[in-house]
């Protein structure tokens, strides 16, 4: 017998994560020649056409291998998954209006509406996620979340090795998708929100390859709205996608994507109505913003931090990364520098992820299960201390032998402040640190490739469950940017992926994090929100903690 998990209705939005570059077309047209308003009154008429800024180009927008907040915030608008969320951040039906669980945990049948239809009008089937998740998988797409999304599946370390038909996935017919996995996974419906999880159309992806996602012509998506035009450097434009399934319920016109980098350019922006929203605000200008209205502090799941490039010396001693994970005052990081606009981080993984127990903390386990935190947020001297006593312990007493590093970042929000304290905090222990500021374009794919020393990093989390960031670490995950590698987390990591008991999944994260803290890993500096300015005439609109604002909805009053 089954348990049948049968979404009940409701409604709408789109899938979810995570980044850059490229683009065709004229200013003002679309790459066939067509007026970009033109094409915008062939969708739909009378909705609402706005502008928000929530970043620059972004690296990619191709579901499966971004990994970047903003380019999440563009799929998620274009594409929708099995799953998603709604206002609330409950799971809603996306694709799929309802699914089964076999008794056993391991079998997910996935039951797609009716008359689904790709943005270009022809069908959707099951065959289309049969088709991404194995793409997903493939180790020539190279994706970064592959092996976070794709690793509890049976057969998918085949087909990480090439053999992607390994991958127990399905398709029995039009309608029905299942999923088989290796062993039950107890967070997997949060899993396939992902936006890494989106399907993308066959026949356009094997046509145009790398290139399918750059032109409007070729990116081909399933949710609210579609592509009408990507000018590189100044906007991507969507427009509501009339085949969508919930399409009545779409209030959006258009919705333009201005891309930005520089916090001023986009204030400015918002100041003369060219936008009505952005996520970019200069830091010097939130005393003076954050009382008013329009200025919203939200609440999200993150952790930002700094990363050691664990294959170069002298970050490979253990002793040395210590050292520098506990010489920062990290109150003054939060209240100061970022004036209350962030939390300091006491732990990794902060506070809003759960625990075992309905209406747990994971942070606050974490704190019982240790004695106290990781870092001493209210005694800085008294971690400066241990930080000085551990580099004269890795052969630096007072930094003496020690070689100048560099820090890389990229200079948006409070990232050259950040870096500059830094500087000067770990001049303290008498370590010389130059500081390298690049485009966020080449920010992400330098970092990736891990042509750095130490550089800026920091995770959003795309479900509720700690090892959504935990994970990162894994020596196969393809967002390790620091190569950190110990077989003792590997080890717990994927044993809490496998069990189908709750307290036992949590234990393992916590053994899992407690190693990673004590290696230092990285060096949690802060827990961030994100603040933002949005004109109090836009309605129907919401903001989750995942970092991702939801537009489709949007009136004007």
């Amino acid at each position: 017998m089954k348990k049948t998990a049968v979404v009940l209705a409701a409604v709408l939005v789109s899938g979810l994560v995570l980044s850059a570059c490229g683009g065709s077309g004229k200013p003002g047209t679309t790459p066939n020649g067509t007026d970009k308003t033109e094409a915008a009154a062939n969708t739909s008429t009378g909705g609402l056409d706005l502008a928000v800024e929530i970043g620059p180009d972004p690296e990619t927008i191709d579901p499966a291998l971004n990994s970047s907040i903003d380019a999440s915030n563009m799929i998620l608008h274009a594409f929708e998954t099995l799953l998603t969320f709604d206002e609330k951040n409950n799971i809603v039906p996306g694709q799929a209006e309802s699914y089964d669980v076999s008794d056993d945990g391991l079998t997910y049948t996935f039951h797609l509406r009716d008359g689904l239809k790709w943005s270009d009008g022809s069908d959707f089937t099951a065959e289309d996620f049969v088709y991404s998740w194995k793409r997903l998988a493939d180790p020539a797409t190279a994706a970064p979340y592959a092996a976070d999304m794709l690793s509890m599946i049976k057969g998918y370390d085949e087909a990480a090795a090439g053999n992607i038909d390994a991958l127990a996935v399905s398709a029995p017919d039009a309608k029905t998708f299942v999923v088989e996995l290796s062993g039950p996974c107890v967070y997997f419906d949060k899993i396939i929100t992902h936006a890494s999880m989106a399907p993308v159309k066959k026949d356009v992806v094997e046509a145009k390859g790398d290139q399918w996602s750059l032109t409007p012509e070729t990116y081909i998506s399933n949710g609210p709205l579609k592509m009408i035009e990507w000018v590189p450097g100044s906007h991507i434009t969507l427009a509501k996608n009339e085949n969508y399934w919930n399409a009545d319920k779409i209030t959006l016109n258009t919705l333009k994507f201005v891309l930005m980098e520089d916090s001023n350019a986009a204030y400015s922006a918002y100041q003369t109505g060219e936008v009505q929203m952005i996520r970019d605000v200069p830091t010097e200008e939130i005393p003076a913003l954050k009382d008013l209205p329009e200025f919203h502090l939200e609440p999200r799941m993150a952790t930002s931090y700094t990363i050691y490039n664990t294959q170069k010396e002298p970050f490979n001693n253990v002793k040395v990364r210590r050292a520098l994970t506990l010489a920062v005052d990290r109150s003054y990081i939060a209240d100061t520098l970022m004036m209350g606009t962030a939390t300091p981080a006491a732990n990794f993984v902060g506070p809003g992820i759960s625990d075992a127990e309905e209406g747990s903390s994971f942070e606050e386990v974490s704190r019982k299960n240790n004695g106290g935190d990781y870092f001493s947020v209210d005694n800085y001297e008294a971690d400066l201390e241990k930080a000085k006593q551990l580099l004269a312990e890795a052969g630096y007493p007072n930094g003496e032998g020690f070689p100048p590093i560099e820090y890389m970042t990229n200079d948006a929000g409070y990232n050259k402040p950040i870096a500059e304290y830094l500087q000067n905090a770990w001049s303290e222990l008498g370590i010389r640190m130059d500081i390298k500021i690049v485009e966020w374009s080449t920010f992400t794919p330098t970092r990736r490739a891990g042509d750095f020393e130490i550089c800026r990093g920091g995770w959003v989390y795309d479900y509720d469950d700690p090892s959504n960031m935990l994970n990162l670490f894994t020596t196969e995950s393809g967002n390790n940017d620091g190569k950190y590698s110990n077989p003792d987390v590997d080890k717990l990591l994927a044993e809490a992926r496998s069990t189908d008991d709750k307290a036992e999944h949590f234990d393992k994260l916590h053994q899992a994090e407690k190693i990673m803290m004590e290696d230092a890993a990285v060096a949690p500096l802060v827990y961030s929100s994100d603040f933002y300015l949005q004109r109090p005439e836009i309605k129907g609109t919401w903001h989750s903690p995942y970092g991702y604002w939801y537009f489709m909805y949007a009136t004007k009053e």
